[in-house]
């Protein structure tokens, strides 16, 4: 057992036995539901549940997932989860514009995502994706083109000042960048980041250099 194995079967809690709700449309922003179903050792299908409260149910500032097994709360934990099931693990975490994980990972095989709930934000998305999948692919171009172009600016920006840092001038000189932007362009870009990090969360894509630079 690795030491990311550990440290999730510590944040793993037992569950109290309750139903699943169902999902409700004025729920979008403030949850996310996920479903996979998998054949039990008695040669049954069981069906699984990944339920994500993003803000309504926060412990010391710890979103948690909670999974369900046909329809009952079987496990919680503090995110990043790792919940046993059969032949493998289901794995979530989050990223601070919404779902970065969500996956089963079978003992042989390869890493398989949930089935986004179709009510949710995601599974809208997904929904959007398959119907309409020419502007969908657009979007995502343009989502990466925002982040792309915001992380490369701040990074132009930044520079400049950061060279005038006496021990960093003495090293590599100065650096003077020759894009200056207004203040409400640079917000607008900004704006348009988080807007950019949220859509790929809803696709479950993430990035560290980009979508974690958009924060």
């Amino acid at each position: 057992m690795t030491w990311k194995q550990r440290a999730a079967s510590k944040r793993l809690k037992p569950g109290d036995g309750r139903q699943l709700r169902r999902f409700r449309r004025w729920q979008l922003p403030l949850r996310s539901l996920f479903w996979l179903r998998l054949p039990g050792t008695d040669g049954h299908a069981r069906l699984y549940a990944v339920d994500v409260r993003h803000w309504a149910r926060l412990d010391n500032s710890k979103i948690r997932a909670h999974l369900f097994l046909d329809g009952r709360h079987m496990a919680e934990s503090k995110l990043p989860a790792a919940f046993p099931v059969d032949g493998g693990v289901i794995e979530v975490a989050m990223s601070n514009y919404g779902i970065r994980r969500c996956h089963y990972r079978p003992l042989d095989g390869q890493p398989q995502q949930l089935t986004p709930d179709p009510a949710s934000a995601e599974g809208r998305r997904a929904r959007f994706d398959a119907r309409h999948p020419g502007p969908s692919r657009a979007i995502g171009i343009g989502s990466v083109l925002l982040l792309v172009i915001g992380v490369g600016l701040n990074l132009l920006q930044l520079a400049e000042p950061v060279s005038h840092i006496p021990p960093v001038t003495q090293r590599v000189g100065t650096f003077e960048s020759p894009i200056h932007l207004p203040l409400w362009l640079n917000l607008a870009l900004g704006g348009g980041a988080v807007l950019a990090s949220m859509e790929r969360a809803l696709r479950l894509r993430y990035s560290p250099l980009l979508d974690a630079a958009g924060r």
